[in-house]
């Protein structure tokens, strides 16, 4: 009886573990220029099916990217990379395919960068904020878009 009920606890109630970043592999490093351009590259030249998933990558990255340079004490690059952020969050909306690869993993990938901009629009100065804000609105209509396409298949 009791092994029925540590089994029971252990099924019901998963681990805190299993909903980190890492066990979806997402990475919280900042990748350094050539890379975030070599990423680029790839995803402008990639299928429309693998498109998605790189774009969302990108976003990612770029996300973490302006929370460092905002804690840094940039907010010129901070709103470079944001704007950059805005950009592939569009090219995401726009070329959102019925047939995309890995639509599910960008869709987490997605919802986990607005949760990342959601922590360093908190620590935004007031100034910041306004750009924060639209671009957090933009990720999460794509994210929600995205959502929607999981569900259809």
């Amino acid at each position: 009886m009791r092994f029925v009920r540590v089994l029971a606890l252990t099924v019901l109630l998963p681990s805190p573990l299993l909903f980190t970043p890492l066990a979806f592999g997402i990475d919280e490093t900042v990748p350094n220029p050539q890379a975030l351009a070599a990423l680029e590259a790839r995803a402008d030249q990639a299928s429309p099916r693998e498109q998605c998933f790189l774009y969302a990558e990108l976003v990612h990255q770029m996300t973490e990217q302006a929370g460092r340079e905002l804690s840094a004490g940039n907010p010129e690059k901070a709103s470079a990379s944001i704007q950059f952020v805005q950009k592939y969050a569009a090219k995401i909306h726009m070329g959102l395919a019925d047939d995309s690869k890995r639509l599910k993993t960008a869709e987490i990938l997605v919802r986990h960068t607005a949760y990342r901009l959601k922590d360093i629009l908190r620590g935004a100065s007031a100034d910041d904020r306004p750009p924060l804000e639209a671009t957090l609105k933009q990720l999460d209509q794509v994210q929600s878009e995205m959502m929607l396409a999981v569900f259809k298949h």
